[in-house]
């Protein structure tokens, strides 16, 4: 059992029900609740099932989170079959049995807007709670903030970031640029100090490369180190027609505006036009940001320019978005 601590805000918990409780809000992960449960169990009763603890842990917020995303299918099942492994390592460790260590460490392909931030973000969250992770928190980086201006100084700057990281999740974005200078470029100098830290450091943060597939693709191919180093591969594909309406509804809604009649159809024939182009913001999400965002000021206008004779905007006038709001041929 733990060490019982002198501060009652670290006390190991008195009853079966305040070890669920801990477990559900993510203040002791499911090894420990194990033990704990194991402890407070009488000697008449069995031990906890992996059903009852697994069925408790995985009802925490963070996949709550990642259900209420759009689209994304096949990495949700990734999400939960990673968070499945782990926690029932923990469990055949806490029951005497021979556990298998994963790396942890991911390659996150698929273009800017696609939820690559948002999931690195959720599985600190999952993995903190399931203790693979102490602080499971997320530094994000890209290529200026790794490489240095001379030799010596692009490595002090990455043990710098992977410090920043522990306990967490380093998220290394466009990290196909750190190869883009060639052999000679310090770029190297900062993939070479990440590998070094996946090992002299393991277990104590998960790296997350990311960036465009077809970039991402070359860059694990020119360095063997990496790919052997790197267990899970997470695609993003663009979002579809479908699903960037229904980010639209989603985002409109959290900020308390919704879209007049037919609207929705106006859109996602948009949508549908633009999959399959070049433009360089078809089928992500951040093209639904700036769409609405200029939907907004379009309409702030039109309010605005109500005769002044006129009753103030109503309540409904205030939330509605109407298609010439959005201006779709404009874009």
């Amino acid at each position: 059992m733990p060490e019982l601590v002198k501060n009652d805000e670290d006390r190991a918990p008195r009853s079966r029900q305040e070890v669920l409780y801990w477990l559900e809000g993510g203040r002791i992960g499911g090894q420990s609740a194990v033990r704990y449960l194991q402890q407070l169990t009488p000697a008449s009763k069995p031990s906890p099932t992996v059903g009852e603890v697994v069925r408790s842990e995985v009802d925490d917020g963070a996949l709550q989170e990642l259900d209420a995303l759009v689209g994304l299918v096949q990495v949700k099942a990734m999400v939960r079959e990673i968070q499945a492994f782990v926690q029932i390592q923990n469990l055949r460790q806490a029951a005497g049995l021979k556990s298998e260590a994963q790396m942890m460490h991911m390659v996150f392909k698929g273009p800017p807007g696609t939820g690559k931030t948002t999931v690195a973000r959720i599985l600190g969250k999952v993995f903190r709670t399931s203790e693979v992770l102490s602080k499971g928190h997320l530094v994000e980086v890209e290529r200026a903030d790794l490489v240095g201006e001379y030799i010596g100084h692009t490595a002090q700057k990455t043990r710098e970031a992977i410090r920043r990281a522990l306990g967490g999740i380093l998220f290394v974005d466009e990290a196909y640029s750190l190869a883009r200078g060639g052999a000679k470029d310090f770029g190297k100098e900062a993939i070479d100090t990440l590998v070094k830290a996946m090992e002299d450091q393991k277990g104590q943060f998960i790296l997350i490369l990311a960036g465009y597939p077809r970039e991402m693709n070359a860059f694990i191919d020119i360095n063997p180190g990496l790919r052997s180093r790197f267990s899970t591969i997470l695609d993003f594909p663009d979002y579809s027609p479908g699903e960037l309406v229904a980010i639209v509804r989603y985002q409109l809604r959290e900020r308390q505006y919704h879209l007049a009649r037919d609207v929705e159809t106006e859109l996602e024939r948009y949508f549908e036009k633009l999959e399959g182009t070049q433009h360089p913001h078809a089928g992500n999400a951040r093209m639904v940001r700036n769409l609405i965002e200029h939907a907004m000021r379009r309409q702030a206008l039109r309010l605005t320019r109500l005769p002044k004779t006129s009753q103030p905007p109503s309540r409904e006038a205030l939330m509605e978005l109407r298609g010439s709001d959005f201006q779709l041929s404009s874009w």
